[in-house]
């Protein structure tokens, strides 16, 4: 069974920075589109970054754009955000995803629909 599991979130302060992993287990992700989405409350889940399957290709959606960067490991099946210059709008829980349903294709990928495997989510707190 597949799973990826999230890690490195927390509470910072405006300004400040972290770090969020997403490793993959039970399959490779190798040769597959990777994403983060972000869900603040009341809010519908958002896209937030994505990652084609070689990690020759990311989007980012414009409120995050010049700020956060997507990247991936392979060879750890680990994919990372790093996310600079925190704001308190950027407070929401944070969501791996993966499409394991198209293999090297390079379509950007920014609706939730459009990937079949996700994380259970973690808290990112910015304080103002």
């Amino acid at each position: 069974q597949v799973q990826l599991v999230e890690s490195g979130g927390g509470l910072v302060q405006a300004g400040g920075s972290l770090r969020l992993s997403c490793a993959a287990s039970g399959r490779t992700f190798s040769g597959y589109a990777m994403g983060w989405f972000r869900q603040a409350p009341g809010k519908e889940r958002e896209f937030v970054a994505g990652n084609t399957w070689s990690g020759g290709n990311t989007y980012y959606a414009d409120s995050v754009k010049g700020r956060f960067t997507i990247s991936r490991d392979n060879a750890k099946n680990t994919v990372y955000l790093q996310m600079n210059s925190l704001k308190p709008e950027d407070t929401a829980v944070y969501y791996c995803a993966a499409d394991f349903s198209r293999w090297t294709n390079s379509s950007p990928r920014r609706k939730t629909d459009e990937y079949d495997t996700w994380g259970q989510g973690i808290q990112v707190t910015v304080s103002s």
